[in-house]
């Protein structure tokens, strides 16, 4: 029988033990449950675990008085079981302690534990339970053994292998993977008839297979989302253009104020944001969260006002009429809509190297897919750009590279990079960050070998296994028509109340000449636009109303 995932709690204070261990005695059917007074035995005991490759899901430890205080060994815990769950407990009002604070502030900055935890001081103590099950899903949603709804069985090193664990990454689905060659991925290609495939297949929960599919496909048989409208679709008061954070929220209020809402988005819900491992700084939000899933909260709170959503499609072309404006979709579709909010976001800037085109997705990556940091344990990973994405995919890389190395062009990152990550970034052994340096070329036969970076002191060779680009913004805006105006770079431009040149079309986030790039100023720009919306549609019905 397979070892239990464990939970490990720590506290020196035998009566506070006691009620930890009491209450932990909730999980003890599927989690092993261990609870203990020594930080000591038990660093002992998690050494002995990783030596095995045992499970360790949530790490629990008071301050205490030892040599070894709590929060050295949840440090500690993070090299041992990097993806473990990590708690420092504090004792109900101890926030005000101020040396109880400062150690909860430097363990959180440099990203030695995930959060604090209060120490149960009543029978059943839900507070406690929250912060443990909230530890517990995301632990098993990322970590757990065992079949998922969708498997990935694909060459570790395939393009379009990454491509498909990457498109279920940012749009939140649980998938596991298999290399093709292994014994549970030939077992499992052997089962849905599909023995010998060379390309990558995608296992769904019924035991059917998706071969090399492509993402309209994955969306239709694997996660149940809309990528057709009904032919009878009536008019939309609003048709938002991407499901961005931007986007997400003006179809959260859009919907909720009682307008008719389409969102047609190509990729994934969440956009480029959707890729971000973990974002601390976004209000509400104190433990901070990944992009993918913040970005499936928002959907799921759209789709409970009404929005209708259809992935997997580009919006080809906007054409103004008497009525409002007539959006084309690709696959042939064409839908009526009153208003129009572009919230197309940005890709990253692609670098013009060609070697590095012929390894893209084969170790060569654009963006951070929270799926791929895995594949790394152990490696030599770089990461080129100097914004807070950068910085959150070095983080998140951290954990399992042995060495990841920020590659800037500028002479520092202080500008351009929240000084949270520069802290964590600052107090990880294993990030190390070269100003002045840029990547000239790459080799590789299959998969990414080396790579030449130039500095002021010239050209030279390191052996790469990864490198991720997340440098610069370009815009979508290619298809838009001509009375749409953008600035030199392709940006839109917009008046005060992000209306475009065209009437009844809108602009939000970063597709929006001159927006800020962060989350949160995306998001209030969304909830913002349909008070606009609003008021143009208003207009509209008045003029309508004299004719």
């Amino acid at each position: 029988m397979d070892e239990l995932p464990l939970i490990l709690a720590v506290d020196e204070d035998p009566d506070a033990l006691g009620r930890i261990t009491a209450e932990l005695q909730r999980y003890a059917r599927d989690y092993r449950v261990v609870c203990g007074p020594s930080t000591e035995a038990a660093l002992e005991q998690l050494e002995a675990l990783q030596e095995r490759d045992a499970a360790v899901a949530v790490v629990l430890a008071a301050r205490g008085t030892t040599d070894l205080k709590g929060e050295e060994l949840l440090s500690r815990v993070h090299d041992l079981h990097p993806h473990a769950k990590r708690a420092l407990l504090i004792p109900w009002g101890g926030w005000a302690d101020e040396e109880t604070a400062d150690a909860i502030r430097t363990a959180m900055a440099v990203g030695h534990i995930d959060y604090y935890a209060l120490k149960p001081w009543s029978t059943p103590d839900e507070l406690f339970h929250r912060l443990v099950s909230e530890f517990l899903h995301e632990w098993r949603r990322a970590n757990a053994p065992g079949r998922r709804e969708i498997t990935v069985i694909a060459d570790p090193w395939s393009p379009r292998g990454y491509e498909l664990r990457d498109l279920l990454a940012r749009n939140g689905v649980p998938h596991a993977f298999h290399a093709c060659e292994s014994v549970e991925g030939v077992r499992l290609l052997s089962e849905c008839g599909q023995e010998g495939a060379d390309v990558p297949v995608i296992v769904l929960p019924d035991g059917s297979a998706l071969r090399d599919p492509d993402p309209e496909e994955i969306a239709q048989h694997g996660t149940r989302m809309r990528t057709e409208l009904d032919d009878s679709a009536a008019p939309f008061d609003v048709v938002v253009v991407g499901a961005g954070p931007a986007g997400l929220a003006a179809a959260v209020y859009g919907s909720s104020e009682g307008l008719r809402t389409l969102v047609v988005e190509r990729e994934s819900i969440g956009g480029q944001a959707g890729s971000s491992t973990r974002i601390r700084n976004y209000l509400g939000f104190s433990r901070g969260l990944s992009g993918a899933e913040l970005a499936q909260r928002a959907y799921q709170q759209a789709w409970v006002f009404g929005t209708t959503f259809l992935l997997t499609r580009d919006v080809t072309g906007i054409r103004a009429t008497d009525d409002g404006h007539v959006v084309s979709i690709s696959g042939g579709a064409v839908v009526e809509a009153r208003s129009v909010v572009l919230a197309m976001g940005v890709s990253y800037r692609r670098l013009e190297i060609p070697t590095l085109k012929a390894l893209e997705g084969a170790g060569v990556f654009y963006g951070s897919s929270p799926s791929e940091a895995r594949q790394f344990t152990g490696a030599d990973v770089f990461v080129v750009g100097g914004a807070n994405s950068a910085g959150q995919a070095a983080v998140h890389l951290s954990r399992y590279a042995a060495k990841v190395t920020i590659l800037v062009r500028g002479q520092s990152l202080a500008s351009s990079m929240s000084q949270y990550l520069l802290d964590e970034i600052e107090a990880k052994e294993n990030i190390d960050v070269r100003s002045s340096t840029e990547v000239v070329d790459a080799e590789g036969d299959g998969r990414l070998v080396t790579l030449a970076l130039r500095d002021g002191a010239g050209v030279t060779s390191h052996a790469a296994d990864a490198l991720f680009i997340l440098i610069g913004a370009h815009p979508r805006t290619d298809w838009l028509p001509a009375e749409i105006e953008r600035d030199a770079h392709g940006f839109v431009t917009t008046a005060s109340d992000f209306g475009t040149t065209s009437p009844g079309v809108f602009a939000i986030g970063d597709v929006r000449a001159g927006s800020v790039k962060r989350v949160a100023s995306a998001v209030g720009e969304g909830s913002v636009v349909i008070q606009r919306v609003h008021q143009y549609l208003a207009a509209e019905e008045s003029v309508s109303s004299r004719r």
